[in-house]
């Protein structure tokens, strides 16, 4: 019930923030720096933070929040929140800046260590993708709904993998069993990428470098519930609010959980620092 009451409010504050940053992306109003990370920021991003940090301590002055553009709390200070905010005022920024529209807002609800809410909306398209753990995973284009579902890849046809249009596809052609079987699916934003899985327009979306656990917790519960699964470079889950760090390791999103993925990607082990 907790959860059903926020899911309404939270997809409106998406879509204020994503309101926000659309009017800045026509407009060509927006300056833009690097983060210590040498990754961009844009003023953008930081007007759709101050919003949506607005938005839910109004509609849950006791939650925490945390958010890729505000200062992270020391591990101490934060292990023992039994729930809290997580949040990507703009996942793709450098679409944003490159003018391809594939950006989009990210908002998690993660209670007792494992994302249990998750909304995302992507401006140019006007679209919602939502989920709340045990209830299924939803696609909402205006007032249309459709509840979303993971394809089962099927031996011998091709991989769809969703990719980057900014990585070179040899990476991704190098984590493969059988390269020769890949078909790409180019799009920008991890969390629009991810939610290509869950919908079941691609079977996997390989991640390299750098990520945040704010690029995954929305679209954690989102392709849980589609009946996928994000697992780390080795095949194991992800973790949340659990080191110091909030990067992640490289990751896969993939569809059918029951697929043996080993037959068709190499495990690795990569680091979970930013």
């Amino acid at each position: 019930m907790f959860l059903s009451k926020l899911l309404e409010p939270v997809k409106a504050t998406a879509r204020e923030a994503g309101a926000i940053l659309w009017e800045l992306y026509q407009s060509g109003e927006f300056s833009q720096q690097q983060k210590q990370d040498t990754s961009p920021v844009t003023s953008a991003d930081l007007a759709a933070n101050t919003h949506i940090i607005a938005r839910l301590s109004e509609l849950t002055p006791d939650i925490p929040i945390i958010s890729e553009e505000t200062q992270i709390l020391p591990l101490a200070q934060r292990s023992d929140w039994p729930r809290y905010w997580l949040i990507d005022p703009m996942d793709g920024t450098q679409e944003f800046v490159a003018r391809s529209g594939d950006f989009a807002v990210s908002i998690a609800l993660v209670e007792h260590g494992w994302p249990a809410l998750g909304v995302i909306f992507w401006p140019k398209e006007q679209l919602l993708y939502y989920a709340t753990r045990g209830n299924g995973a939803f696609k909402q284009q205006h007032n249309l709904i459709n509840r979303i579902r993971v394809q089962q890849y099927q031996p011998g046809e091709p991989l769809r993998i969703a990719v980057s249009r900014r990585q070179p596809r040899q990476l991704i052609h190098d984590l493969l069993q059988q390269p020769e079987q890949a078909e790409f699916i180019a799009l920008g934003s991890c969390s629009l990428k991810s939610c290509l899985v869950a919908e079941g327009k691609a079977d996997c979306y390989l991640r390299l470098g750098p990520t945040g656990e704010w690029d995954t917790g929305a679209v954690q519960v989102i392709v849980e519930e589609a009946g996928g699964k994000i697992l780390d470079s080795q095949f194991a889950p992800l973790s949340y609010n659990q080191r110091e760090t909030l990067g992640n390791p490289d990751f896969m999103v993939i569809g059918a959980a029951v697929q043996p993925w080993s037959e068709l990607i190499k495990a690795r082990q990569t680091a979970r620092e930013l």
